[in-house]
């Protein structure tokens, strides 16, 4: 399933790990990219898709430390800190949009076109969207 995902462009630019108890994300690059397409992939499986308007290095910080309000946040968290105790590797992939796809003089979100299909395609064991 990974493979697909690189096939269309993600490239992983993160590593989760586990400090005091509690996930935290290295980011290596795009953390301040927006409109973003990522995947939790857990020794080398997809587990989550998402995507995000905000940049990732802010959208991942609901992640790490989720609000009380935030349910998908919650439950990744803690299937964060499953897969890390478990000592299983867990890295954050991305695609990207850069602004280059338009329909006309309109902006094509890429994340937001992509995220469904992809999801739908490759039913990831985290994301409970038409579970």
């Amino acid at each position: 399933m990974l493979n697909k995902l690189i096939e269309i462009g993600f490239k992983k630019v993160g590593k989760w790990s586990l400090e005091n108890g509690q996930p935290e994300l290295t980011i290596f690059s795009e953390a301040s990219s927006a409109n973003i397409l990522y995947s939790f992939v857990v020794d080398g499986v997809p587990k989550y898709i998402g995507k995000t308007t905000q940049p990732l290095k802010k959208r991942m910080y609901g992640y790490r430390k989720p609000s009380l309000s935030q349910s998908t946040n919650i439950r990744n968290n803690e299937n964060l800190k499953r897969a890390l105790c478990k000592g299983l590797n867990v890295e954050l992939y991305v695609l990207p949009d850069h602004g280059l796809l338009h329909f006309g003089c309109f902006h094509l979100n890429l994340a937001a076109g992509l995220e469904d299909s992809i999801v739908s395609t490759l039913s990831p064991e985290w994301n409970v969207v038409g579970r």
